[in-house]
């Protein structure tokens, strides 16, 4: 069974997930642990974390290798600085005209684990940081599950971005053409952050991460693209849901947990990326 201290346990409580433990005599209440798990939050539980893969050939490897897409000249040789000035002036689709401030990114830009969003929302677009508001606390209260912060250092460390820079108005879905034009900047912050795993969170950073090695990425539902081991720019990849959505579906909080286990277990090299 995994082991939770009481700050990964109180941050599980927060998140509406329940943690097995052991049944206790009446008369005899445990207050620091819930009864035990029921259907989904059963398999928090589960040690060691099994991740699926879709079904291949026995002489076919289950990731096959894609040669890099090459990034534009200017994009490619710059640093984390003129990549973030670079965002913040750019101009190649129409949402620099309703935007407040460009959404760059935050958290330690040497940090092993890459959170990725789909775009800003209100909340993001006035404070010019990503997952801020009530999925952003969500999203906080997961990572502290795990060990991680925003404000973290070395083990604790992440980095959180979006695919998009800006926000879409009245928070509409990211269009094609304004994911083709933002998108080499998220792959330049990936080869300048160089990160061990990458979480991707929603429909969309899910596409768009596996649009050139998941075939028709885009019909398929974000749920069976979960419980497997993907890949981008060769970093690995899981999949799970968006808080905003969590916070809609809370009775899906067992399965973004359980995608937090499985990338716990990639980094640690329980399980082959």
């Amino acid at each position: 069974m995994m082991q939770l201290d009481a700050r990964q346990r109180a941050m599980l409580a927060e998140m509406g997930i329940r943690v097995w433990g052991p049944e206790y005599p009446a008369g005899e209440p445990d207050d620091a642990l819930p009864g035990p798990p029921r259907g989904e939050e059963a398999a928090v539980m589960a040690a060691p974390v099994a991740v699926t893969r879709p079904a291949t050939g026995p002489q076919t490897p289950a990731v096959v290798p894609v040669t890099p897409r090459a990034l534009p000249a200017d994009i490619a040789g710059m640093d984390w600085d003129a990549l973030q000035q670079a965002v913040a002036s750019c101009q190649a689709c129409g949402l620099c005209r309703s935007r407040k401030n460009t959404v760059f990114g935050v958290g330690d830009r040497q940090a092993r684990w890459l959170v990725v969003g789909e775009a800003p929302g209100e909340n993001e677009d006035l404070q010019g940081e990503p997952f801020v508001g009530q999925a952003g606390q969500l999203l906080d209260n997961m990572l502290k599950a795990v060990g991680l912060s925003r404000q973290g250092s070395g083990a604790e460390a992440v980095y959180i971005a979006n695919v998009l820079k800006c926000r879409p108005p009245a928070n509409r879905n990211p269009q094609p053409e304004e994911v083709l034009q933002c998108e080499p900047y998220l792959r330049r912050q990936v080869a300048l952050l160089q990160p061990q795993i990458i979480l991707a969170l929603g429909r969309f950073a899910a596409q768009t991460l596996l649009q050139h090695t998941v075939p028709d990425v885009a019909t398929i539902p974000l749920g069976k693209l979960r419980g497997q081991v993907h890949r981008y720019e060769g970093v690995p990849v899981i999949v799970s849901y968006h808080p905003a959505y969590l916070l809609r579906t809370p009775q899906d909080k067992a399965k973004a947990w359980i995608d937090l286990c499985v990338a716990q277990a990639v980094l640690r090299g329980e399980t082959a990326p």
